[in-house]
């Protein structure tokens, strides 16, 4: 076991905290910079890591990477990256502002490995967070206890984890063999061998749910797919430029000085921008591919739309789905061997984000502006909260669209603490 002290403690080596580390190595604070350690539970940076399908594309324009709306001369942009790589002549000449997942993945990859200052250190999880407190109460800092044993000692701590996967309650039953969240799609599949004859059931209708059932066909080609929608079919994206703008940067302040009741309607009524759709191409590739099936003769994929599940259980060697047919209201079984979820995400604020708030002793998780979560004023540690705050920082919050901006306000609030700090204890 081994004990460290560092000035901030980012948990996640994701896109937020990579963003968060460009920001604070081109902040000017060699200071801050050398004092700042990432963790990624990993032993290298993937994004998206277990949807990282050869095809799939990132739905976000690559000029909204992890600096360029921030600070555009970045030696940090995905433009860089390419030119480095050698790989900009051949993506210009794709006229696509949406690369391959494949390539933003390679490219956090190539951004950890051009930091100069601020350290990451891999295949480190965080297994508990607890508050450091002054003699006088204060809350001085925090303590992470990582699953090797060694302890981290911080003053300011970043969570940008992400959240945790939704398995709703009615496959709560089901056992864990049975049952693959989108969260692990690709190693879970992995574990089963190619030429085995399954009926898989992928549930929801958005892009994970769609991008499972796709590569299900490669992935498992003597199988039968079933996809179950609640809605009236898969849709589109929304992605009008005018509501577009309001994944600009510049709506979050707007954003977070709206009545909660409006960011909340706000927020209904962007459902189709990013969770409840797909984009409108793959969206043809999937109707082209049931299209070719279907006149073939050599169907052997299908997707039930206007249809719930109401039950799971097991029987025998197989799982038995009951589903509602939300015309008739008629429940019949499904039978098959193997659900996929795409069922998104916890809209509550991570487990580890919820254990240290109760550390620290707070009845509610309120973020500022500056995405610090309130702790009160006396206190000298901070968090903040990274990805997790649409309620407050609109929609775009837990998207790459505006990563550059808000490693900008939390690395700006990071340097005006100190500096304040410095100016009492002279």
């Amino acid at each position: 076991m081994a004990d460290r002290e560092v000035g901030v403690l980012a948990i996640g080596a994701g896109p937020a905290n990579l963003a968060l580390a460009a920001a604070v190595e081109e902040c000017g604070s060699a200071e801050l910079a050398g004092s700042t350690l990432l963790l990624e539970q990993a032993p290298d940076i993937k994004w998206q890591r277990d949807l990282l399908m050869p095809w799939a594309r990132s739905q976000v324009s690559f000029l909204k990477d992890l600096v360029t709306l921030r600070n555009p001369r970045s030696k940090f942009s995905f433009l860089n990256f390419l030119h480095d790589q050698g790989r900009l002549d051949h993506f210009i000449n794709l006229g696509s502002f949406h690369p391959f997942r494949w390539e933003i993945s390679d490219y956090l990859q190539w951004v950890a490995a051009s930091l100069e200052q601020v350290e990451i250190r891999y295949r480190a999880r965080a297994a508990s967070v607890d508050p450091v407190r002054a003699a006088d109460g204060t809350l001085d800092g925090w303590t992470v206890k990582l699953t090797d044993g060694d302890t981290i000692r911080c003053r300011d701590l970043v969570v940008g984890g992400g959240r945790d996967p939704r398995v709703p309650e009615v496959f709560s039953g089901l056992p864990a063999d049975r049952v693959v969240h989108s969260a692990h799609y690709k190693s879970r599949i992995a574990e089963i061998p190619r030429d085995k004859p399954l009926h898989a059931v992928v549930v929801g209708g958005a892009q994970s749910a769609a991008e499972m059932f796709y590569a299900l066909h490669e992935n498992l080609p003597e199988s039968r797919i079933t996809m179950v929608v609640r809605s009236i079919g898969l849709q589109n994206y929304q992605t009008s430029k005018f509501v577009n703008e309001l994944f600009f940067p510049s709506f979050i302040d707007e954003f977070y000085d709206s009545p909660s009741e409006v960011r909340a309607q706000v927020l209904d009524e962007m459902r189709f921008t990013n969770y409840a759709g797909l984009a409108p191409p793959f969206l043809d590739e999937i109707y082209m591919m049931l299209y070719q099936q279907r006149m073939q003769g050599t169907q052997r994929s299908e997707v039930r739309a206007m249809t719930e599940v109401v039950g799971a259980r097991t029987d025998g060697d197989e799982v038995v789905l009951d589903v509602r047919d939300r015309k008739t209201g008629k429940v019949e079984p499904l039978r098959c061997d193997l659900v996929l979820l795409g069922t998104g995400y916890d809209p509550r604020m991570p487990a580890l984000v919820r254990d240290l708030a109760s550390q620290a002793g707070l009845d509610e998780i309120t973020v500022g502006r500056n995405y610090r979560l309130d702790l009160g004023e006396t206190a000298w540690g901070a968090v903040y909260l990274q990805g997790v705050n649409e309620a407050t920082h609109g929609i775009a919050d837990s998207l790459i669209s505006v990563l550059g901006h808000r490693a900008h306000d939390i690395t700006t609030d990071l340097l005006s603490r100190r500096a304040g700090a410095e100016q009492r204890s002279a």
